[in-house]
């Protein structure tokens, strides 16, 4: 029985400890007391604004860049826009803007076409083709030898024949 009583024995009761007293600030420092908030004042309708003298319905402009050179006897030209296409980021078109002055330039150095605009269109392919072989020039002058284009030359001989270096 002493075994059956071990296992079955009343159980003995814990007290709880005594909770340990805290002070109501939780060892804190005070908190500073809240500054008064200033007054409002209510806010006032506004006043009626009175009618300004009528200004004139046509307005003068300054001159534009391009005014300004023809007027100075200058050479003008300039981009407008540009206009890319969004589903060929490559393809796009610039839209220029010049004064007679600049077309008369064109002219004397020697660029021709049936309309003003192909005059400047012939004008700017030729900027367009200079910025290209600069790129290509300075690519390849960044190439090591062996990777550098073959120049193939070729000399004619006479007698239907040549020669091919």
């Amino acid at each position: 029985m002493g075994l059956i009583n071990r296992f079955f024995k009343k159980p003995v009761e814990y007290k709880e400890p005594e909770p340990v007293p805290v002070p109501e600030n939780h060892g804190l420092p005070e908190p500073a007391a809240a500054p008064e908030m200033p007054k409002v004042k209510k806010p006032r309708r506004p006043r009626a604004k009175k009618p300004k003298a009528e200004e004139p319905k046509l307005k003068v402009k300054g001159k534009s860049p391009k005014d300004i050179a023809t007027a100075k006897g200058e050479p003008y030209v300039s981009i407008i826009s540009v206009e890319l296409d969004p589903e060929n980021i490559g393809n796009g078109a610039f839209e220029l803007d010049w004064n007679d002055i600049f077309l008369s330039k064109l002219v004397r150095a020697g660029y021709q076409g049936k309309t003003d605009a192909d005059i400047v269109d012939n004008w700017f392919k030729t900027i367009c083709r200079n910025v290209i072989m600069e790129e290509f020039e300075q690519w390849e002058a960044n190439q090591p030898e062996e990777m550098r284009p073959r120049v193939i030359e070729r000399k004619d001989l006479g007698n239907g024949r040549s020669e091919v270096s």
